[in-house]
């Protein structure tokens, strides 16, 4: 599996540097960040793993805590891989109205701003923003700041002036302090209390309305609301570039790898339903307020403007790791065979419950953000093992297999001009598949059909 863990390291990598290309800083230090990370983990799998398993020995097993009997029949992959591949129709089908179900809240997704009131009431600052509110009204939680160049107008009084006024004559405006000057005199502040509290959707309305109003090029909106509205135009813009970059950069990859053009196409569109789900579940809890009771939350909650696209990048990542270990163990099978019918059945049957039990680790380990008091952490934390759950079993278990045994020999379809000028990569030590009529034959002859 050595090769198998650099490839799936390296679209993990590919994914999450795709961060780079969103235009933030945060994000794109998160990708960085996390790709040394999943490379470190990579070159220990390769040097730190093989060492103390050499060191261990047969003794790796001497703490063990089941001993499975031995099976009179069939594994259980085995027999679940040759009953999905039998019935392939039956299971895409299934599985894609599955998937689109879970899908539909994420068209409904719409960004905001989690502020104090989000937090647990046990939180100092959640007691502090429950009095705020109480004693002086909500908008006292996040006053929007109007930021007055006076050095671009000829009469700064009247300017200051005009911006009060047509910010107290918003009707989402509260009341407007008194303007601070900066003591060189050439900037002004004027703190602006709307009359709801910051993550409100009204809020973000009231800061469009004063945008609209204030027209004049020496004023700015500014403040946590207006910063977080800007960030989610900024993403929702960057959105298409990132995706399209992360798709391509993952598409050339396993081409080269496996030497196709359907294997790597399908790969790249089938981590899309899994991600949609996992937003629309994402949608369904926190924006919806579906079982949010369970997790620790009250009161429905708008979805953080970088949580998603942080999530594509996480769960594609992890979506290719899963998708390379398992169409390596096909391809082996594909080189050894020629079948491809029986390759997805045999690859499946290897890799599925190394997949599963991987799958049971991710998702524990994510289950546990979800029982933090912090609103983000809850969020990305149950949609990252929603992701891991759908695509571990209805993507990887179901609608890989089955599409692949229903494109049949055409899975490994690679035109010779484009097979000339890729780089050369093998998986590992590969074997020229066999033709049938050498089968029948007992003729060592290779077959035409060489990968």
């Amino acid at each position: 599996a050595g090769s198998a863990v650099v490839f799936a390291g390296g679209t993990v990598v590919v994914a999450l540097l795709g961060l780079i290309f969103v235009g933030v800083g945060s994000l794109a230090s998160v990708g960085v960040a996390t790709s040394i990370v999943v490379a470190t983990t990579v070159l220990a799998a390769l040097t730190l793993a093989p060492a103390v398993l050499s060191l261990l020995g047969d003794r790796i097993d001497s703490l063990r805590l089941y001993r499975p009997r031995a099976s009179r029949g069939k594994p259980f992959w085995w027999r679940w891989s040759h009953h999905v591949t039998r019935r392939p129709w039956r299971y895409l089908i299934g599985a894609t109205a599955l998937l689109v179900v879970l899908a539909i809240p994420a068209f409904s997704l719409t960004f905001g701003y989690v502020d104090a009131g989000s937090e647990p009431e046990s939180t100092t600052h959640r007691r502090a923003y429950d009095l705020i509110s109480e004693g002086y009204g909500p908008g006292f939680n996040g006053p929007l700041t109007l930021v007055v160049d006076l050095t671009q107008t000829d009469n700064p009084e009247q300017a200051i002036a005009s911006i009060t006024e047509s910010a107290l004559a918003d009707p989402g405006i509260l009341a407007a302090a008194p303007p601070i000057p900066s003591p060189e005199g050439d900037t002004v502040l004027i703190a602006a209390i709307p009359t709801t509290a910051p993550s409100d959707f009204d809020t973000a309305a009231t800061v469009q309305r004063l945008r609209e109003s204030i027209d004049e090029d020496y004023v700015y909106v500014a403040g946590a609301t207006p910063a977080l509205i800007d960030l989610a135009d900024h993403i929702g813009a960057a959105l298409p570039r990132f995706i399209g970059a992360v798709l391509v950069m993952s598409f050339v990859l396993l081409m080269i790898v496996f030497r196709s053009v359907l294997v790597p196409l399908k790969a790249v569109i089938m981590n899309m339903p899994a991600i949609a789900a996992a937003w629309g579940v994402m949608v369904a809890v926190f924006q919806w307020g579906w079982g949010l009771p369970v997790i620790g939350l009250s009161d429905p909650i708008p979805i953080i403007s970088f949580v998603p696209i942080m999530l594509f990048a996480i769960l594609f990542g992890l979506s290719m790791d899963y998708e390379v270990f398992l169409l390596s163990r096909i391809r082996e099978e594909w080189i050894r065979t020629g079948d491809s019918h029986e390759s997805v059945a045999m690859g499946l049957a290897g890799t599925g419950r190394v997949i599963t039990s991987a799958a049971a680790i991710m998702i524990a380990v994510f289950l546990a953000f979800v029982i933090t008091p912090a609103p983000i952490f809850k969020m990305i934390g149950l949609a990252l093992a929603a992701a891991v759950l759908i695509d571990a079993t209805i993507i990887r278990m179901v609608v890989v297999p089955s599409a692949m045994a229903l494109m049949g020999r055409a899975n490994w379809w690679l035109p010779k001009w484009l097979d000339r000028i890729l780089p050369t990569i093998h998986m590992e030590a590969e074997e020229p598949v066999v033709s049938v009529q050498s089968q029948v034959t007992g003729s060592e002859e290779p077959s035409s059909m060489l990968v």
